[in-house]
C-alpha cells in the first residue's frame, strides 16, 4: 500500500488518539514549515529520515528535439533529499 498525505494523517490520528482533522492539520503544518524553510534557502534535517535542501542546477545548453536548435537553459534551483543512514538501513 502506498502512503499519501491523507493516509499519513489517518495513521498519525490512530497512533496518537487524536482526530483525523487535527492530524491532517498537523501534517499540513509540517509540510508548510518544510517548504517555507527551503524557500528561505535553509536546510531541513529530520533525524532518522534525512535532509531536505535546495540545490542549484547550473545553466547549460540543450537541444530542442523538434527543431534541433540549441537553446540556453538558465540556472535553476531544485529541491533535494538525502536519506539518513537510519532510513537506508531500515529499508534494506
Amino acid at each position: 500500500m502506498d502512503l499519501n498525505k491523507k493516509l499519513l494523517a489517518e495513521a498519525i490520528a490512530e497512533k496518537n488518539n487524536i482526530t483525523k482533522k487535527l492530524a491532517g492539520e498537523i501534517v499540513d503544518s509540517a509540510i508548510d514549515t518544510i517548504v517555507e524553510t527551503l524557500k528561505e534557502g535553509n536546510k531541513v534535517d529530520l533525524f532518522g529520515l534525512g535532509k531536505f535542501e535546495v540545490k542549484t542546477r547550473a545553466a547549460r545548453k540543450s537541444i530542442n528535439p523538434r527543431t534541433k536548435e540549441t537553446v540556453e537553459v538558465p540556472e535553476t534551483k531544485v529541491p533535494g533529499f538525502k536519506a539518513s543512514k537510519a532510513l537506508k538501513d531500515a529499508v534494506k
